[in-house]
């Protein structure tokens, strides 16, 4: 899946996350072109036209325009008559047959990279509980572009060029950016996104047709930390567990592998193929 597919599908989960959470029946919104100052409508839920599909909305201009700039929610109870954005874009809101609608940016970084719009086809004030649920979303939908943004930073910076490869801190820095990697895959609620991510990882590691030892996904983040020198209490921040979790998952990767000790485990692990 490409990041701008995978842009679309969270934007689009994210509509009709906003429409029930809110209760407003229209929803719409897009990502920041790349290069580019603007904002793209790309998804539509509930819509009666087409009229606001592929819309770039400027920084600046109309209600999302202002969001953009201000880099905060914004509302208007009555978007055609308001004097409190520009209007640039009210042949097409009239189109669709819009009045009071909100607008809340997605920031991450502190960097606005997309807008979500929630609208009712009648003038109503939408009040700070409409507002607070859409603002909501918005945040999962940045903590997911977090965790993207980290992973392809990971991803980047675990493939050493061939002249170093066989280094010692060449690889060094290739094993923490797979327990890093391991560790985020578990926060990505996009099935395939975290089944490529997954996938990368395996790409970091040599496995040999003879192994035979299996661990599961949690064995294996937790042995990939220790791999890397984490202590246990480390490697618990690190995945969001409990220090005694931690020591559970290690007890039981190294009976799998036959370990006595740490360093055992992570040996068998890696002539087995399941670390890097």
């Amino acid at each position: 899946m490409t990041a701008d597919v995978a842009g679309a599908v969270e934007i689009s989960g994210a509509l009709a996350r906003l429409r029930r959470a809110t209760g407003l029946p229209v929803a719409f919104g897009g990502l920041l072109e790349p290069g580019r100052p603007q904002i793209r409508i790309s998804e539509l839920s509930g819509t009666r036209t087409s009229s606001l599909r592929a819309l770039a909305v400027t920084s600046g201009n109309g209600l999302g325009g202002k969001a953009v700039a201000l880099a905060r929610p914004c509302a208007v109870t009555d978007y055609s008559v308001s004097r409190e954005i520009s209007h640039e874009y009210d042949v097409q809101v009239a189109a669709e047959g819009i009045r009071s609608v909100l607008a809340v940016p997605v920031v991450v970084r502190r960097r606005v990279r997309g807008v979500l719009y929630g609208a009712l086809r009648s003038v109503q004030p939408l009040g700070d509980r409409t507002l607070g649920a859409a603002m909501a979303v918005a945040r999962d939908v940045e903590q997911t572009l977090v965790v993207r943004d980290e992973a392809r930073e990971l991803l980047a910076s675990a493939r050493p060029e061939p002249a170093v490869a066989d280094r010692g801190a060449a690889w060094e820095q290739v094993r923490e950016a797979h327990a890093a990697l391991r560790s985020l895959a578990p926060r990505i609620a996009d099935p395939e996104l975290r089944a490529e991510l997954l996938a990368a990882c395996g790409l970091l590691t040599a496995p040999r047709p003879t192994a035979g030892a299996s661990l599961a996904p949690r064995e294996l983040d937790v042995l990939s930390w220790v791999a890397a020198g984490a202590t246990n209490a480390a490697v618990a921040d690190r995945l969001g567990l409990r220090p005694e979790t931690v020591k559970g998952y290690l007890r039981s990767a190294m009976r799998k592998l036959g370990a006595h000790t740490r360093g055992e485990a992570v040996t068998a692990a890696r002539r087995a193929g399941l670390l890097p």
